[in-house]
């Protein structure tokens, strides 16, 4: 599914080891020049070089206001942000004339925008996937304080998927005349399963609107909202093209923004406002949705992110991803001990079926144990290998991972007390505090799968799991 506009450059449109080798050495050789090996593509994108000189040209040689004003600096703000509105809606083959981008400092943003606006209550309907990241999860509390039911999705399927019968049945007994959110992600942030973008239409049928999450998407993949008329779209552009950072979006259906009502207005918000009087009115534009001074110096870098990615191809991307996530995969399953059970428990699909770039999984030792993932996360940071580990804010996906059950869920609520989440986490009876994950992105190689699975061989292959354990930093947070 394509959209926005890939333009042909040296590199070429087409995905070949040898043109992404040459983009790497051109516009990330600081992965190499510092023996590292990136595996967080799902956490950050990395900036290629040419972003940050192009940041550096235009700070340099233009001066820049807050774009509250007519004068000359303000000005020259307010056209490079409108600008940037601009080329996000051709990224996403958006019709400005049906949806609108409001800048938010991340997807994070974007969420509670839609979140305290959206007009839950009693007899509505809140249908979240247990398969979110947490930034969507807390749309629940919006929806509970004005009195709206929250129904999660279960999964069904082993892989960590879920069913469209599923979801339906969830989408199900919403009162009539009440309004119904369904939010959930295009690509898991745990698993890098993609969900199905055809929820949207089954959701717009059964009177609810759709909050899409398309954070962990985005960065290699096209969003085509001539086809996918998603009612409100969240992003972070640095989970894109790694540079800048604190800029998020959301895209949303004019039709669906004028249905939300804020809690507040502040500066820049509003078209007029009486202090005595004690009234307002909002702005009748995407304005009124964005609190404050836009980060005016940083959102113009945005549009200059997206015709990187326009440079290389995003199809090309995808393809490139996808080429390496299959071999990840392969390698992960030849991994063995000597005794033949396998070194890694992968969580999520095993081919590259309708998945993205991430994969989420746990080392073991001969006996199945699983390695602890700190001792993971120590020994890879050790070795210049940057991953994650941990829940990855989306403990629907860690719960089915782990099989917890929600009987066992619901009788530890609120009973930590004065427990520590280590200890909270062994009432549960998890083997671990969640899990390893690699994500792969524009800049990723053969060689550094290579180098992971060679720590991965080099470093757990027949050990037991207790001797990695020593030495571990307690849990903090998950």
């Amino acid at each position: 599914m394509g959209s926005g506009t890939e333009k042909s450059t040296g590199y070429g449109l087409r995905s070949t080891p040898e043109r992404f080798a040459r983009l790497r050495a051109d516009e990330y050789a600081y992965l190499d020049d510092q023996g590292h090996i990136y595996l967080d593509y799902t956490g950050a994108g990395l900036p290629a070089r040419s972003q940050l000189v192009a940041h550096q040209d235009r700070i340099t040689a233009g001066c820049y206001g807050n774009p509250h004003s007519e004068n000359p600096t303000s000005s020259a703000s307010t056209e490079l942000v409108e600008s940037t509105r601009a080329r996000v809606l051709e990224h996403l083959g958006a019709d400005p004339a049906e949806y609108a981008v409001i800048f938010t400092p991340n997807a994070t943003g974007a969420c509670r925008l839609v979140g305290e606006a959206f007009p839950f209550r009693r007899g509505g309907r809140l249908v979240l996937p247990l398969d979110n990241h947490n930034s969507v999860n807390g749309l629940r509390e919006f929806a509970r304080a004005r009195g709206a039911d929250v129904v999660y999705v279960p999964f069904d399927t082993p892989d960590l998927r879920i069913g469209a019968d599923a979801l339906a049945s969830a989408l199900a007994g919403k009162r009539a005349g009440r309004a119904g959110l369904l939010a959930y992600p295009a690509q898991s942030n745990f698993t890098g399963v993609r969900h199905s973008l055809d929820w949207i239409d089954l959701a717009h049928e059964r009177g609810y609107a759709v909050l899409l999450d398309a954070a962990a998407f985005l960065p290699t993949e096209t969003l085509d909202l001539r086809r996918v008329k998603a009612d409100f779209v969240t992003a972070s552009w640095y989970k894109v093209f790694g540079y800048p950072t604190g800029v998020g979006c959301l895209i949303a259906r004019r039709e669906a923004l004028s249905r939300l009502r804020r809690p507040w207005f502040s500066g820049g918000t509003i078209h007029v406002v009486s202090a005595q009087g004690g009234w307002h009115q909002m702005a009748e534009d995407e304005s009124a949705f964005e609190d404050g001074t836009l980060n005016f110096l940083s959102i113009p870098d945005v549009a200059t992110g997206l015709d990187h990615i326009a440079s290389v191809g995003l199809s090309a991307v995808a393809a490139h991803v996808a080429g390496l996530t299959g071999r990840l995969l392969d390698g992960l399953r030849g991994l063995r001990h000597a005794n033949g059970a396998p070194l890694v428990r992968v969580y999520g699909p095993e081919d590259t079926d309708r998945r993205g770039g991430t994969v989420a999984l746990n080392v073991l030792d001969p006996a199945g144990r699983v390695v602890d993932e700190r001792a993971v996360g120590r020994d890879s940071a050790a070795r210049g290998i940057s991953l994650r580990t941990g829940c990855f804010c989306n403990p629907g996906a860690g719960e089915e991972a782990f099989k917890i059950s929600r009987r066992l869920l619901r009788g530890s609520t609120g009973k930590m007390g004065g427990a520590t989440l280590d200890d909270y986490l062994a009432a549960l009876g998890m083997p671990s505090g969640g899990a390893v994950r690699v994500s792969l992105g524009i800049a990723s190689s053969p060689e550094d799968l290579d180098g992971f699975l060679a720590f991965i061989e080099g470093e757990y292959r027949n050990r037991p799991a207790e001797a990695s354990a020593t030495s571990l930093a307690p849990r903090l947070r998950c």
